[in-house]
């Protein structure tokens, strides 16, 4: 039997044309079950949404009939009570305090639990899960809670707001140490160990030099929160501007509260200002 030219020169043609199809078969194919999936998490989406908003019983009619309420409590408000700004500089101390003490004492006790809780320095497991588990149970339990339980062990005052701050910062910034430490570049500390120094020598040359400037940025930025915890803090008796601003709202003395939050803004402006350019200097 013969086969000319034209069939043998056609049968490849033929064979890439079945490729070809069976390519976009299956690329539409994928394409579908992309199209699919994107619906499907769409949908996963609106669920979640519509479900919250069942849940907190969001009525944006409410809001809207309540304006002249808000607007009512706001001319009150006006202007600040700017004769009493003397009164308010001691709370204002106590919580710049608060937010330096907790920051400070945070930090002192975190670092040793992140580096028991860093796997790739931990001096043994049983430390490291030991860790672990004192760095998730004070970020787990709330700072309000902390300081519940510290005002009622040495009552009322800022420095129950303090160890709250304390407390709860070791949860927060032992985990960020720790997840910087595992990510530091190993090198230095190999170098080290084929020398034959000490643990100590291999933390104080190389671990500690190769963490510094993002522990320290990361301890800037804690600042900044705790300075903002500290307000509410004093909602439960803990002292600073949030105890003050509590006692002006129950007393409906809306020129006092107005004058307490603007002194929060600055307060608050300063302390995101200061902490960017030292954060600048040690990057």
């Amino acid at each position: 039997m013969s086969v000319d030219g034209t069939t043998l020169a056609a049968a490849p043609r033929a064979s890439r044309a079945e490729a070809r199809d069976d390519s976009a078969a299956t690329h539409g194919q994928g394409g579908l079950g992309r199209l699919a999936l994107r619906i499907l998490v769409g949908l996963v989406v609106l669920a979640i949404l519509a479900q919250s908003f069942y849940v907190v019983q969001a009525r944006p009619e409410d809001l809207v009939t309540g304006v002249h309420g808000m607007v009512d409590l706001l001319s009150r408000a006006m202007p600040p009570a700017w004769s009493e700004c003397g009164d308010i500089l001691w709370p204002t101390l106590e919580t710049v305090d608060l937010a330096i003490f907790g920051t400070v004492f945070g930090v002192l006790m975190a670092l040793p639990l992140a580096v028991l809780a860093a796997s790739n320095v931990t001096p043994a497991r049983p430390l490291y899960f030991l860790a672990r588990g004192i760095i998730a149970l004070t970020r787990a339990v709330p700072d309000l809670v902390w300081a519940l339980l510290f005002v009622t062990a040495v009552g009322l005052g800022p420095f129950p707001g303090a160890l709250a701050l304390s407390v709860h910062s070791i949860g927060m910034l032992g985990r960020l140490f720790s997840e910087v430490i595992e990510d530091m570049d190993f090198g230095p500390v190999e170098a080290l160990n084929l020398t034959g120094a000490s643990r100590l020598q291999v933390f104080t040359h190389a671990v500690v030099p190769g963490v510094l400037p993002s522990l320290l940025g990361i301890g800037l930025y804690r600042f900044d929160e705790n300075l903002r915890s500290s307000l509410v803090l004093g909602f439960v008796g803990a002292g600073g501007i949030g105890f003050r601003l509590l006692t002006a709202m129950n007393l409906f003395q809306y020129r006092t509260v107005s004058l307490l939050l603007v002194a929060t803004f600055i307060l608050v402006m300063a302390a995101e200002r200061g902490s960017a350019l030292l954060r600048r200097q040690v990057a």
